[in-house]
């Protein structure tokens, strides 16, 4: 059967990787070794290693030491619901990410100040270098590590208030949008943008993922008459998580 121009570690790895979904590799199963894949594809050491970084690379298989390179569980992509805004009074944190209804999680996040860079400035509508509140969460449900988020709010807006620190206060833990009513400031308006990347060592290391691994970031900002008071990216897990948004006919 040909396989046009491909080269020749990928038309093995294309061939290894439709077994794997197919199911003829089930997961937990030893993947061929080197010396098979290359007497049965009639390819060299090289093109079979290569191979095999492929399948590694997209999250296929694993190697384990000393034994040998398997079938990673696949796992079934869970819902993160998305809406559109709605000033729910005692929204947390959690809630404000994942808006499904039942939905119960727990959440970690250290506050620092800092100056606000080139993107970060440009996203609130502010110069680089004001000062800013940058903020980073990491997001549980059944202790489970499911998406990541870094916020940011221009200390031009909250500082020297009772929020200035989102975790920390009377409404320390709240949400952006009744935070931000503490102070007069009524948010009626969010923007998300959502893209793909390869995730980061670091946050595959805290979501629980394989080097290579690709991530879902929802860019999103809040707005109070045209004005950015607070800026995230939220990066989810791809192949554990389908976003799902719920949007108003207005």
């Amino acid at each position: 059967m040909p396989f046009g121009e491909q080269p020749a570690y990928l038309r093995v790895a294309s061939d290894l990787r439709k077994k794997i979904v197919d199911g003829a590799l089930p997961p937990r199963t030893r993947l061929p070794s080197q010396a098979r894949i290359r007497q049965e594809y009639g390819v060299s050491d090289t093109v079979a290693l290569e191979a095999r970084k492929v399948l590694m690379a997209e999250g296929l298989v694993e190697g384990r030491s000393g034994s040998g390179t398997y079938v990673r569980e696949r796992p079934v992509p869970r819902r993160i619901a998305r809406s559109g805004y709605r000033p729910e009074s005692g929204t947390d944190p959690f809630r404000q990410e994942q808006t499904a209804q039942g939905v119960r999680g727990t959440w970690e996040s250290r506050s620092e100040q800092e100056e606000a860079g080139p993107e970060t400035a440009e996203r609130l509508g502010v110069e680089p270098g004001e000062r800013v509140m940058r903020t980073r969460y990491v997001f549980r449900e059944a202790g489970e590590p499911m998406m990541l988020s870094t916020s940011w709010e221009p200390l031009a807006v909250t500082g020297r208030t009772p929020v200035m620190l989102p975790e920390e206060g009377p409404l320390g833990g709240c949400g952006v949008v009744e935070r931000m009513a503490a102070i007069d400031i009524v948010v009626d308006n969010v923007a998300e943008e959502v893209g793909a990347r390869p995730g980061l060592a670091d946050e595959l290391m805290a979501l629980g993922g394989v080097p290579g691994h690709v991530v879902m970031v929802i860019r999103r900002t809040y707005y109070a008459s045209g004005r950015a008071v607070e800026t995230a990216d939220v990066v989810v897990p791809a192949d554990r998580y389908r976003i799902a948004y719920h949007l108003p006919v207005r």
